[in-house]
């Protein structure tokens, strides 16, 4: 799996976000003070900020005293939710859902492949919340995938 800049710099600056709702849910956090804690470039964050809020993960209000905070509990946002609301479908084919690509001969099960591995980026990003990276309690399905030694090794 690729994980896009967009979605790299818009998970970490929702973290800042949860970290900022575990001391008061209603506090506001500048854009640029988002930016400079994570080292994301400012105007790419907004735009990310922009689809996170169009897809309802924040609120944001204008004005010397706005800025963003979650719109719900950190423990309702999942890793899937921000993954869709800034790339779209977990696990895509050529832009097409992998159950509705069709290979013939040889390949005829490849299908198979492509939905078994979206099934299993689901397992960990639907079941992952901001409050879970956050805090380092992963639920079981993820700390399975962590505790595997062979999760750590590169090929």
């Amino acid at each position: 799996m690729h994980v896009s800049a967009r979605v790299d710099y818009g998970t970490r600056a929702l973290l800042e976000l949860a970290a900022a709702h575990e001391v008061d849910p209603q506090a506001l956090t500048k854009g640029d003070e988002l930016a400079t804690a994570q080292d994301i470039p400012v105007k790419f964050l907004e735009g990310i900020l922009r689809q996170l809020r169009q897809a309802g993960i924040v609120l944001s209000q204008r004005g010397a005293v706005g800025g963003y905070r979650l719109d719900r509990d950190p423990s309702q946002i999942s890793i899937a939710d921000i993954v869709r609301a800034l790339d779209g479908p977990l696990a895509a084919v050529r832009e097409l859902r992998p159950e509705d690509v069709h290979y013939d001969g040889a390949a005829t099960h490849l299908t198979d492949v492509w939905v078994a591995l979206r099934a299993a980026m689901r397992d960990v990003l639907e079941h992952t919340t901001l409050a879970d990276v956050h805090t380092g309690r992963f639920p079981s399905i993820v700390r399975g995938y962590l505790d595997d030694p062979e999760a750590w090794h590169r090929r």
